[in-house]
């Protein structure tokens, strides 16, 4: 009994040694953190312009394509507003070569001494004066151009439509958010160490990324450290000039890149996701 009780003892023994190394070896050789997530190109889009909503091409999960145009708004007043733009810019158009062909004669007869100098400045201020009315209207043309441009609100990118908030007949005024669109050019990880493990990390270092929601483990490295930490650039940032100081270790953002992606992978790791984030120092 006795010689059993000591194997049994040693057993436990061994497997303590191999867990004690284990974890030496970790915290000697990597620094972990479970304070990260999946970063992506991701953006509220919004109406530039106000208008009533006519159609929705696009819905929640739809990929779509740049440049695909995802809400219509209804354009018919900005196109009534481009048609009297360009009215107006071709009537002051034909007034404006009237008014430069006059002064080019006067100031070919003002150069041979046949017409005066009040003559002259009275043609030259009135070609200044159409030629100014006609870059004013040019200028207004351009926007009304620019405006029913905006009645499409199109993807930015290549990407997923992540949410949709936008109805048709609802009224969008100007920066209303109204598709959530995530893009499908990257993705990146968004670690977040604590202040006192930071110095162990330095840009380039091989990373091993466990993403909760995706079997397998990714491969990936340092690509910058934050300058500043997390809570430095939040609504409420601590004033600890109060006198009411209680130390919190402070977490630093740093982003991690992944070494190869397929597209598959862009699509399995949606922006969010938390990820296992265990970087190599040694």
């Amino acid at each position: 009994m006795d010689q059993r009780k000591k194997y049994i003892l040693m057993a436990v023994a061994g497997i303590f040694v191999v867990l004690a190394s284990y974890f030496l070896f970790e915290h000697f050789m990597y620094v972990q953190t479970e304070n990260a997530q999946v970063d992506a190109h991701s953006v509220l889009l919004s109406a530039k312009v106000p208008g009533y909503i006519l159609e929705v091409k696009a819905q929640q999960g739809d990929r779509v394509q740049k440049d695909q145009v995802l809400v219509q708004i209804d354009d018919r007043d900005y196109k009534s507003l481009l048609e009297s733009a360009q009215s107006e810019l071709l009537s002051l158009q034909a007034r404006r070569q009237d008014a430069e062909k006059n002064f080019r004669r006067i100031k070919d007869l003002y150069a041979s001494s046949v017409v005066s100098q009040q003559q002259y400045d009275t043609a030259f201020a009135n070609y200044n004066e159409v030629k100014a009315k006609y870059d004013s209207a040019a200028a207004r043309v351009a926007q009304a151009q620019l405006n029913l441009e905006s009645t499409q609100l199109k993807a930015p990118s290549d990407g997923v439509i992540a949410r949709t908030s936008a109805e048709i007949g609802q009224l969008a005024g100007a920066g209303t958010p109204l598709v959530g669109f995530v893009s499908s050019s990257s993705r990146w990880v968004t670690a977040n160490f604590k202040e006192t493990e930071i110095a162990d990390v330095k840009i380039g270092n091989e990373v091993d990324l466990d993403v909760d929601a995706v079997p397998g483990t990714f491969k990936g490295k340092v690509a910058s450290i934050s300058s500043a930490t997390g809570a430095t650039f939040t609504l409420l940032p601590p004033d600890n000039a109060t006198g009411n100081f209680t130390k919190v270790v402070q977490r630093v953002p740093v982003k991690i890149i992944f070494n190869e992606l397929s597209a598959a992978d862009i699509d399995r790791l949606h922006a969010g996701l938390s990820v296992v984030v265990k970087v190599h120092i040694h």
